[in-house]
């Protein structure tokens, strides 16, 4: 007996409904872009560096969300030898607070705790021993 063709197959549907589960999926999706299009930009989560790689290298970080933030200093390449160092905050140029920073990792760091820092406020920090300071502006 010769072999039976297959059974030609039916021509795919033009539109197939998708799942309850992959529409919900797609609705948290373009909801959550709505959301970020319409919130106000964040303050913080920001960080700025000193651009100069032939000495040391300073950062300033922000952590939170409009006028509220935490100010960490970061020196990201002190000498091997040094484990602690003096910082300084600036607040549009007037010392705003000093600590200690301490070696986490290769860095010295130090994070002055969330409070009202303002918009449009610069905030700065200068390690002592470094000619070098790292800028940020709140919005």
């Amino acid at each position: 007996m010769p072999p039976v063709p297959p059974a030609p197959s039916a021509p795919p549907a033009p539109f197939a409904p998708s799942s309850p589960a992959r529409r919900s999926a797609l609705t948290l999706a373009l909801a959550g872009v709505a959301v970020s299009l319409t919130a106000t930009p964040a303050a913080a989560d920001s960080s700025a560096c000193t651009h100069h790689f032939s000495g040391p290298q300073i950062c300033v970080r922000l952590d939170g969300r409009g006028a509220t933030n935490a100010v960490t200093g970061i020196w990201t390449n002190p000498p091997a030898h040094v484990g602690s160092r003096a910082v300084s905050l600036y607040r549009n140029g007037r010392l705003a607070g000093t600590g200690t920073a301490t070696r986490s990792g290769k860095a010295l760091m130090y994070t002055w705790p969330a409070h009202h820092t303002g918009r449009d406020t610069e905030l700065c920090v200068k390690f002592r021993g470094s000619r070098r300071t790292a800028c940020q502006t709140t919005r």
